[in-house]
């Protein structure tokens, strides 16, 4: 696990047995000291640490003193307190000055690295209330993850670091948003963030898997298991051990496999086809939908229980329409895609046009417009013929002043809704700004921008 951890005790023996539990269950960031005041020194240097283990009798300077200078620098180190004496007041002492929790001497491997798991998932959740307080952007750690994915927009931004701080453990995710919205990319940018980042990402469809073709391709099958089996295969969790698995479109997934994947994800645990042996798998679940759970559970259409398991992290994407501001930087990114270095102008009426349309079908559908738009254009400007006839339509022989059918010409509404957008589109969403060159009040701005959509 992507943790650094510091252990601090002054018998040497202690630290080692520690250090080997801790490596032993999956942690390798480690740092040990047996002198309380190095540690004082690694903090003024700056040296941080995600989870502190710290022993509370020691020579020079005992745990307690060193919590509060732990918390102190780092405070949103969690603290883990180590005593051979079990009593409440020093307990309470501990809690009353940040630890998070005490364990008491002798205690077992498993009860330390219980200990740490939960301290690790307590930091991972206030960090990403930090990410929702604060005003500015946090820088990411691993920026070149992130990198496919193309935004300025600061929604968007803060997804990262949440994604970002999602992808230092191993709890599943569940990543919400309409279609087209790029929930698989972000979950390749989690893998790539990833301590799995070395092993495979596999991505799979659940709305193409029937009953007998989920255990199949799940679980995989020996040879002979079934009539066809002419060799062993292994299933996505096998191919995909120590990786991570991307379960697209869960909502789709028949209710009857409900119970088959909730077994994965508590025990890491399958039967593959032909055996009886139950064997072991090591995978980290991201799932996808865009399909509301929360009715579907209300219908008994989905799995409370597989819910929660699947919703550890759970990432909500906006559809394009509320990250407007990044249809150019989509535009070019595709343009450079589709053709390279080549140089390919858009009319002014055509951007005018893209920035206005509401795109149902999101980053997808705007990629579909500009591969289609860049093909009929043959290497001149991309003028507004090229665009799809729905998207053409809103402005077709209005520019022009000439008399046309019904069908084509704007609702007063329609051109209202443009000029709006444009105008607040133009001034960075700025609505103050943007009400006043708009000469509206500004609550009657946030009142259309909300009937738009647009928050």
């Amino acid at each position: 696990m992507k943790c650094n951890i510091l252990v601090v005790d002054d018998e040497v023996d202690f630290l080692d047995s520690i250090q080997r539990g801790l490596i032993t269950s999956g942690f390798k960031n480690i740092h040990t000291e047996s002198d309380p005041l190095e540690v004082v020194t690694l903090l003024g240097n700056g040296t941080f640490f995600d989870i502190a283990l710290i022993d509370i009798t020691m020579p020079g300077m005992d745990g307690i003193q060193l919590l509060e200078q732990v918390k102190q620098s780092q405070h949103r180190t969690e603290c883990i307190m180590i005593t051979a004496l079990d009593e409440a007041r020093l307990a309470v002492e501990c809690l009353k000055k940040g630890a998070y929790d005490y364990l008491v001497k002798p205690f077992s491997k498993e009860a330390m690295i219980s200990s740490v798991k939960r301290a690790i998932e307590r930091k991972r959740l206030l960090d990403i209330m930090d990410v929702d307080k604060k005003r500015s952007v946090p820088e990411l750690n691993n920026p070149t993850a992130f990198a496919p994915i193309i935004s300025r927009n600061e929604k968007i931004l803060r997804i990262f670091k949440i994604a970002e701080l999602h992808a230092a453990d191993d709890t599943p995710i569940l990543i919400t948003g309409e279609t087209g919205t790029g929930k698989e990319l972000l979950a390749r940018a989690i893998h790539a963030a990833s301590q799995r980042s070395a092993r495979p990402f596999t991505p799979i469809n659940m709305d193409a898997l029937s009953g007998s073709l989920f255990d199949a391709e799940f679980f995989g099958h020996t040879k002979g298991a079934f009539t066809g089996a002419d060799r062993e295969r292994d299933g996505y969790l096998e191919s995909t051990d120590k990786g991570t698995l991307f379960l697209d479109e869960i909502g789709n997934l028949a209710p009857e496999l409900h119970g088959k994947l909730l077994r994965v994800l508590q025990d890491g645990e399958f039967i593959k086809i032909g055996t009886s042996q139950t064997r072991k798998v090591d995978v980290r679940i991201i799932a996808a939908t865009n399909k509301d759970l929360d009715a579907m559970m209300a219908r008994n259409q989905f799995r409370k229980d597989l819910y929660y398991r699947l919703s550890g992290g759970w990432i909500h994407l906006p559809p394009l329409r509320d990250r407007m501001e990044d249809i150019p930087l989509l535009i070019d990114s595709f343009i450079k895609e589709f053709r390279g270095n080549e140089k390919v102008e858009i009319a002014e009426e055509v951007m005018d046009q893209l920035m206005i349309y509401d795109y149902p079908g999101n980053i997808r559908e705007l990629r579909s417009i500009i591969k289609s738009a860049v093909t009929l254009a043959q290497g001149r400007p991309v003028n507004p013929g090229c665009l799809p006839v729905h998207i053409q339509r809103n402005n077709n022989g209005w520019k022009s002043g000439k008399q046309t059918t019904h069908s084509v010409v704007p609702t007063l509404a329609a051109v209202e809704k443009a000029h709006i957008l444009k105008v607040y589109r133009m001034l960075n969403s700025n609505k103050a700004e943007a009400a006043r060159l708009l000469g509206i009040g500004i609550n009657t701005l946030r009142r259309k921008l909300n009937q738009y959509n647009i928050q």
